[in-house]
This record gives C-alpha cells, structure tokens and sequence, in this order.
C-alpha cells in the first residue's frame, strides 16, 4: 500500500479554471469530518500496516483545523507501524499561511508542505479568481521555507496574455526560494468551468499550443540548470525530495482515497471513485454504507495506463514489467509499435526501459496513445 489520500472538498473561492469537486459552502465542514471518520471505519481493513505517505488535497484542506488533521492521521495510524519517513503533505493556500499554523502543523506530525501560488502576477491571479495576492504569494514561501525543509511550489503556465517574459519571470522568482520541489502545470480549458464559458464568449483568448510549448521546453531546460530532475512530467525535485504521492500513483502502487470524489486503486486491475456529492456523500455513511462504485480494468485497459503513466515518468516504461504483468504478446506489440517514433527520436530505449526524449516530452501524453492496444 503507497498511502492515503484525503479529499477536503471546500473552497472559500472557486478559482475559473478548476473542475475539480469542491463546494464553497462552508457550514458542512464538520460533518464532513466525521464522514471522513465513518469511511476511515469502514474500510480499516484496507489500511495496511504500513504506509508510505498520507496527502490532504481538495479542494482547499488548509481551511483543516490542525487538531482536526492530527485527529485523521491518528485514526489512520492508530494500528499502522510507521516510520520516520512517512511522507505527510499538505496542501495550503497562501492566505492561510501564518507563523502560527505552520508550527501547529509540524508538531502534529506533518512533514511537507505543497503550497498553491500558480503565479507571482496579480493580473493573471486575478483573471484565474485566485483568492490570493502575489505578495501573500512571496510571504507563504518565505514563512514556509523557516519551518520546513520538504515544501513544494505549484505554478501555472500557458495563462492567457502571457508571454515568454512574464513566464521566464515566474519561474525564475519561484526557483529564487530555492525549493527542493515544484510542480508545473498547463493552464486547461475544463468543460464547465468559468474558464471554458469566457473563452467561449470571447472574453479571454488562449494561448497557441505552440507558445504553450515554448515556455514548457523552456522550464524543462531552465529546471535542468537549477539542479531540480523532471521525475514526471510535471513534477520537478531536487535529489531525495521527489513526492512519494506523487511518485506511487505515477508507478501504480496501491492508494486509498477518503472524501467525496475521491479514487482508490489496489495497484493491479481494481479501482474505485466515491459519489462527487458532498450531501450524498455524508447522508450514506451516516447509514453506513460506502458511497462508491468499483470497476475492474480489463487487461489491454491496464496495459494502456501503465504505458500512459510510465512515459510520463524518468523511469519510463519497463519490458520486463509489461512482460511480467501482461505477457510476452504485449512485449511484442509495444516493440513493433515504438518502430514509427524511434527514428524521429520521440522515443528512445535505455536499456531496458524505453523513454520519451527531451524534444518530445511536451507529447508525452500523444505518443502514448498511439502505442495503446485497442479493444471493444
């Protein structure tokens, strides 16, 4: 088992461009807690006795109380033989940084900090509905920085109106920290979000894919010289500080996710997603019944994900695993089909493990696709 995650479904702001599930009505937050807790009871049996990591993610989990985190986290460690190196993070929006909240959550046991700036620009925090300023932005960092040695920056690229200037410049103020892990992702258009609804009235225009890429080739050479390793493709951390969350759900280990929303997976062909309905949610355990559904991943389907993970990953994707885990056929299949971007360099093998080139990291995700085996 890699760990636990938790989903905090509440947010004081709905940012324009998340489609994630959350609710900016606050009064439930409690009873959230004690579903959480109901969950936690009913699936005891699948929390092994050790795990690698525990994650609070949402949604905005640093609206938590520490005393509430400390109390989840000894419910799920009570019967757990844990070690100093379990990875507990925490996302935190910077305006619930302080000094104070800070070292209530290191004395209860949390060791990381993911914190989401997304920009150091107020225009473009602005135009994606950030509850934040760019000067909240530089004190969370700074104030985190004092009291934890583990902690993360999250920026946004491809924001609309930008430019390889106004980019350059937010990431090299975050790498001005110092940070031993930064995560970097694409601004997307979602289906019903506020983001999709301005671009389709033509309020905001997005960027071309190819300025898009630009300013990710950009990072991944930039990121380079700092010292930092790309370990996923949007992931990026000094020696010894790579997400073990991150890591284990990109290596398809084993995770449970507590909370509204929230997906589980055994690490071989079942997963499960709990009901995206706060009330629904809370209103069924109080029956005690788990709000969730399960299905179980075909073999060509988990082939395909472990193909679409791995090229994601600096480790890449490993012939001896496809052959352990699906057979000598999809060895052969995924041999013949890699022949078409070996010879442009997209691809390449280092040894045996076969990797998606520096060039072409940006297609990662469509040169995956094009090796997937195909059923009804």
């Amino acid at each position: 088992m890699a760990g636990i995650y938790f989903h905090f479904p509440f947010c004081r702001q709905a940012c324009h461009y998340c489609n994630f599930h959350f609710s900016t009505q606050l009064k439930h937050q409690q009873t959230m807690l004690k579903a959480f807790e109901k969950e936690i009871s009913l699936r005891n049996d699948e929390i092994p006795q050790r795990l690698e990591s525990i994650y609070f993610g949402g949604g905005s989990p640093s609206l938590l109380s520490p005393r509430a985190i400390e109390n989840l986290l000894n419910i799920v460690m009570r019967d757990s033989l844990h070690n100093d190196k379990i990875e507990i993070t925490i996302e935190v929006n910077p305006d619930d940084v302080s000094d104070a909240y800070l070292n209530q959550l290191k004395s209860i046991g949390v060791n990381r900090i993911s914190i989401g700036i997304q920009s150091f620009f107020d225009h473009e925090l602005r135009m994606m509905n950030r509850i934040h300023s760019a000067a909240q932005a530089i004190n969370a960092i700074e104030r985190t920085a004092h009291y934890f040695d583990n902690f993360s920056i999250d920026l946004i690229y491809g924001v609309p109106g930008s430019n390889s200037t106004t980019w350059k410049n937010n990431l090299n103020r975050a790498l001005s920290f110092d940070p031993p892990h930064l995560s970097s992702y694409a601004l997307t258009v979602e289906p019903k979000t506020v983001l999709a609804h301005l671009v389709k009235i033509k309020q905001l225009d997005l960027l071309d894919e190819e300025w898009v890429k630009s300013q990710y080739d950009w990072m991944v050479d930039r990121m380079e010289e700092a010292g930092l390793e790309n370990y996923e493709f949007s992931n990026y951390s000094k020696p010894g500080f790579q997400s073990i969350n991150n890591s284990n759900y990109w290596e398809g280990k084993a995770y449970i996710g507590i909370g509204p929303a929230a997906h589980s997976f055994d690490g071989y062909r079942k997963r499960s997603w709990n009901i995206a309905n706060n009330q629904k949610y809370m209103k069924s355990l109080e029956q005690g019944i788990l709000p969730s559904q399960h299905e179980k991943l075909k073999e060509h389907e988990a082939f395909n994900e472990y193909i679409m993970t791995g090229l994601r990953t600096a480790k890449g994707v490993s012939l001896e695993k496809v052959h352990q885990s699906f057979g000598n056929h999809y060895v052969t299949y995924l041999e013949q089909q890699v022949e078409n971007h070996l010879i442009p360099q997209r691809l390449y093998w280092d040894g045996d493990a076969l990797k998606v080139s520096k060039g072409a990291k940006f297609l990662s995700d469509g040169i995956a696709s094009d090796l997937f085996i195909l059923k009804d």
